[in-house]
């Protein structure tokens, strides 16, 4: 979802996502909440740590270290507490989508790379 956020909401900026213990396949929870918000990430593939790009990141995002927390040489870490919504139902699954996503946006807010062109999603109030 942070991925996919930082990609659909980020201008100048390359998004990487990856886990400690990664699972074979993206949860259809995760598919189904995103795609409620118009973000298609069904082609998406779980990535571990080993599997990210060889790249200087200048950004370390956890989402809790609730299992092993990664270490970039010369990332800034930045600390969100977001717990893992995998069978939990759709309902949190929501829930943590939209957490990611306020997270995601007040990051790229703060760095000076959130796109001002970004699709308002919102229904006008009739």
């Amino acid at each position: 979802m942070a991925e996919a956020f930082c990609r659909e909401l980020g201008r100048d900026v390359e998004c990487a996502s990856a886990g400690s213990k990664p699972a074979a396949a993206v949860q259809p929870d995760t598919i189904a909440a995103m795609q409620e918000v118009g973000v298609d990430i069904s082609d998406a593939r779980p990535k571990g740590f080993k599997d990210l790009p060889d790249l200087k990141y200048d950004y370390l995002v956890t989402m809790g270290c609730e299992v092993d927390c990664p270490f970039l040489p010369g990332a800034k870490v930045v600390q969100w507490q977001v717990t893992d919504p995998y069978g939990k139902g759709i309902d949190e699954y929501r829930r943590v989508r939209e957490l990611i996503r306020s997270e995601v946006t007040n990051l790229l807010a703060r760095l000076g790379h959130l796109a001002s062109n970004r699709p308002d999603n919102h229904q006008p109030l009739a």
